[in-house]
């Protein structure tokens, strides 16, 4: 199979799914029928008003919990390739990840040293 043919099927898989939802939305628009009610557009939390506006602005100390987390997330993204890959190139691949795992304990670290662990 050419490589012309597997983008014109690469292509016709992409448009059959993008008709499928568009009919699957025209569907429910035909069939369905919205009604306007009050509360519709309101934001609501848990079935109950917010007294807060939509526009909230978080407290810096949350964003500590967002760059730890995101630098464990990275390194699990990072380690199930590296682990397929660890016996095809061995010592050099485990100096690597000993790089990489080095930078991200220094991030741990920081994070411990600013509180972002501590409960409160």
């Amino acid at each position: 199979m050419t490589q012309l043919a597997q983008y014109a099927i690469l292509l016709g898989l992409t448009l059959g799914a993008f008709a499928f939802v568009a009919s699957l939305y025209a569907l429910a628009r035909a069939i369905g029928r919205s009604l306007d009610e009050p509360g519709k557009d309101v934001p609501a939390s848990s079935g109950t008003l917010s007294r807060d506006p939509v526009w909230v602005r978080y407290h810096a100390k949350y964003f500590g919990y967002a760059l730890l987390f995101l630098a464990f997330d990275m390194e699990m993204a990072f380690m199930y390739p590296w682990a397929v890959v660890y016996r095809e190139e061995g010592l050099v691949a485990l100096l690597d990840m000993g790089v990489f795992l080095a930078i991200l304990f220094l991030g741990l670290l920081y994070g411990w040293s600013q509180g972002a662990l501590r409960r409160q």
